[in-house]
């Protein structure tokens, strides 16, 4: 299969998507997976894109494939 890379409008747009879907604010997701909140919040604006390890943390938090947060098929 192959897939493309996601802007950081789209991938923060993923993330914050689910944790309102999970009911929890970015201080809980940040918490969870030891960054700040500062960087959730940059994630979820579009500013920054994590860098794997925390792409990989993001989506074990919420049960997911990282493809399903960070990629789109093509």
């Amino acid at each position: 299969m192959i897939y493309k890379k996601l802007d950081g409008l789209e991938i923060g747009s993923r993330i914050k998507d689910l944790r309102v879907k999970h009911g929890e604010t970015s201080e809980d997701v940040a918490k969870s997976i030891g960054i700040s909140c500062s960087a959730i919040g940059m994630y979820e604006s579009g500013r920054r894109i994590p860098r794997d390890e925390i792409k990989i943390l993001i989506a074990e938090h919420f049960a997911v494939p990282v493809e399903s947060i960070f990629f789109q098929k093509v």
